[in-house]
């Protein structure tokens, strides 16, 4: 028994650590498409704290060096070059400037940085261009900066030194993307997840035939199905799907702790679940109430119980009756005699305050003797009335003719409430106000619960949960 219980435990951590392998393995998958989605933007960042890895991840994104504005950096270069060996108004130097102004009228028509990541660099230049050399227009403030007059009277050095802080960085971030034969830009990107997607797929068809075995029930298909969002590691597309699966994988691997997320989503998602199905639920019965008033339902329940539709009695009972029955029973037989003192103080004070009123009463108490006759008097009485009232409630209780005639008092009672109503005219004008009150009910029952009243009987619902617990 130890042996098997030491087998059972060994499988439980070689299990343990084959998911916390494949889910590092998901991490790093996953952490290589999203340095690949955020290359581009991010691009500009890497070109300047880490050039080395443009350099190696640029062919990967087909990227290339644009050569319209290399060429225009290597004349830079080369004007620099020139004016430190023969000066600024050499003829050499005046023909590498003339060289400039033609590029950067070259670059202004053909909008060398046409890529969409790097239209907001180009817009930079020519902003920082205009607002350096005052000139209103890109295209006059870089023919104005290209030029002996202007770079002789301001200082060589302050100028060059501008450029090279200010507009080089921003001329060396544009690039040229190759556009494969469908028209999109290439991306070898699926070279480095290709071995991934390998892995993954094994695993996948391993795991699937483990399930199929373990359950013979489940076909090849139902078997898939259990693991359903392993199924975005094996896409070449819409690869940010591949959280799903791993933050499921890490969460199984007990290397990410999931669980408060999880329970504050079903706690939300139950919530607003319990919210629409009780308004839903509330608003479906007072609309059933309102079309039965609207029918007539409610008083042809009332004043013709024969039209009911048959009910099903459970025990041969009428529970409705035999609760009437027993509540009487027990005001008659227990709660009454309980009581009897309070009842008997409130008939006792009703005689003796009428019997103060009253000529005679005052006349007897002023004869010697006889003061305390009137009050032995009304005692006496209360007693009586009381005892006498008490005991023909009860034999009433019990005659069954008096029942019958309780009975044909209430039919009678009942008819003639119809007919009155209905001769009248006042059975509509009910209804119409029945409806409007479950109206009003409706509204603001629907409110209560959108105010948050959910919210305070999911709190209840919980604390219940943590009493049981």
């Amino acid at each position: 028994m130890i042996a098997t219980l030491d087998i059972k435990k060994a499988s439980v951590r070689r299990n343990l650590w084959f998911e916390r392998l494949i889910a590092i393995l998901v991490l790093i998958n996953f952490s290589l498409v999203s340095f690949d989605l955020t290359y581009i933007p991010l691009r500009d960042f890497y070109l300047q704290v880490l050039p080395g890895l443009t350099q190696l991840y640029d062919p990967i994104k087909g990227i290339q060096p644009h050569p319209e504005t290399q060429s225009y950096l290597t004349k830079v270069d080369a004007l620099q070059n020139q004016v430190l060996q023969t000066g600024l108004q050499s003829p050499e130097a005046e023909s590498l400037l003339s060289e400039l102004r033609l590029l950067s009228k070259r670059m202004i028509e053909d909008n060398s940085f046409n890529v969409p990541e790097k239209s907001g660099a180009w817009e930079k230049i020519k902003h920082e261009m205009r607002l350096h050399t005052n000139e209103p227009f890109a295209r006059d403030a870089l023919e104005a900066f290209w030029s002996s007059a202007y770079l002789s009277q301001s200082s060589w050095s302050l100028e060059i030194g501008f450029f090279d802080t200010q507009i080089r960085s921003l001329i060396e971030s544009n690039f040229y993307r190759d556009i494969g034969k469908f028209g999109s830009f290439v991306n070898r990107f699926w070279l480095i997840d290709l071995p991934f997607i390998f892995i993954f797929a094994l695993e996948f068809i391993a795991r699937s035939f483990y399930i199929s075995r373990r359950n013979p029930n489940l076909s090849w298909l139902e078997a898939i199905l259990r693991r359903w969002y392993d199924l975005f590691l094996l896409l070449p597309f819409w690869r940010w799907l591949r959280i799903m699966p791993l933050t499921i994988r890490l969460y199984q691997a007990n290397l990410l702790n999931v669980e408060p997320v999880r329970a504050q989503f079903n706690h939300d998602l139950a919530m607003s679940f319990a919210e629409e199905l009780t308004e839903m639920v509330g608003v479906q019965m007072i609309n059933q109430m309102q079309d039965a008033i609207r029918r007539g339902d409610i008083a042809n329940w009332l004043f013709h119980p024969e039209t009911r539709r048959p009910y099903v009695q459970l025990n041969n009972t009428n529970e409705v009756k035999a609760i009437a029955n027993r509540l009487v029973t027990i005001s008659l037989y227990d709660v009454l005699p309980k009581i009897q003192p309070d009842i008997e103080a409130l008939v006792h004070h009703s005689i003796q305050s009428t019997l103060n009123e009253s000529p005679i009463y005052q006349q007897i108490q002023s004869f010697p003797g006889l003061s305390h006759l009137p009050s032995q008097i009304a005692e006496n009485l209360t007693k009586y009335f009381y005892q006498t009232a008490y005991n023909n409630f009860v034999k009433s209780f019990e005659d069954p003719v008096v029942a019958k005639l309780t009975d044909n008092l209430i039919t009678n009672f009942r008819d003639s409430l119809e007919e009155e109503l209905q001769k009248k005219h006042n059975l509509q004008e009910i209804q119409t106000w029945l409806v409007d009150m479950l109206e009003e009910i409706k509204i603001n029952y629907v409110k209560n619960i959108s105010e948050g009243g959910m919210e305070k009987l999911v709190e209840e619902t919980e604390n219940l949960r943590y009493v049981i617990r």
